[in-house]
């Protein structure tokens, strides 16, 4: 599949970040989890019917590492900053586990750019009682292997993201990752009661054998989410838009496309 996007440094309050875009239409933001930004075959196929903007966070990989980076709060703010600055609205915002936290904190502070939220496997919210996988604790040879259900797979991702050439860019993400989440461990023990504020349509994507972020989670973010919808894709892991690109893809088309049909008729 042609990579048909383009690459380019966006500078939002003094920070610079490599933002990919292709596509035309509804803008789609998507926000890419702890491993890194590239631009998957779920995307491109997702520019058939959206402008898709994928930008690398700030503290990962050819972004700055700005100096106010602290926390993830400060990336929900500077993600709305950057929502202003690309003077984007009616956005369909789509966030993987690190990247579906962040999506999330920017909601509960304003949705006013927003048409739609999408979370799939995200981090963000403490289940007692859950086990789960501290991707911490391991290497991230074996934090990659857990991402998936179909092993094929996650040597493939270990060989895009462990490879020679991406040492140094590994290790920034992770040492970035490691300064957003963890402690409290990839979660914020504030969000949780303040989801109610979020009031655009929500979809939730997950695998249902993730290991990091199991059911459970999704069905708290259900909970807590006014109306949020609970997509559940099997023989799948922690990456549904890796995994299974095609079900991901058919799952948020889907819902989108309800969202205009009620909004036309409404």
């Amino acid at each position: 599949m042609a990579a048909d996007y383009s690459t380019s440094a966006v500078t939002v309050g003094g920070c610079r970040i490599r933002l990919m875009r292709g596509g035309s239409g509804e803008p789609l933001l998507y926000l890419h989890g702890a491993s890194g930004a590239n631009w998957l075959p779920f995307l491109q196929k997702l520019t058939k019917n959206f402008d898709v903007i994928a930008p690398e966070h700030p503290g990962f990989g050819e972004s700055d590492s700005p100096a106010w980076l602290d926390n993830i709060h400060d990336l929900a703010y500077f993600y709305l900053d950057a929502l202003d600055a690309l003077q984007l609205s009616g956005v369909h915002l789509v966030g993987n586990s690190l990247g579906g936290w962040i999506a999330a904190e920017m909601a509960v502070r304003s949705t006013q750019r927003l048409a739609s939220l999408t979370l799939a496997g995200a981090a963000g919210l403490y289940v007692p009682g859950v086990s789960q996988v501290d991707s911490f604790l391991i290497s991230e040879e074996q934090r990659l292997t857990n991402f998936f259900y179909d092993q094929s797979k996650a040597r493939e991702m270990i060989g895009r993201v462990l490879h020679p050439d991406m040492e140094d860019t590994a290790l920034k993400n992770r040492q970035t990752a490691a300064k957003l989440s963890w402690q409290p461990r990839s979660h914020d023990p504030h969000l949780a009661k303040w989801l109610h504020r979020i009031d655009v349509p929500t979809l939730l994507i997950w695998g249902d054998t993730d290991r990091l972020f199991p059911k459970e989670h999704a069905q708290a973010w259900q909970a807590a989410i006014p109306d949020a919808k609970l997509v559940t894709i099997p023989k799948c892991g922690h990456v549904p838009q890796i995994e299974q690109p095609d079900a991901f893809n058919a799952a948020l088309e889907e819902f989108i496309g309800g969202r205009r049909q009620r909004r036309k008729t409404a």
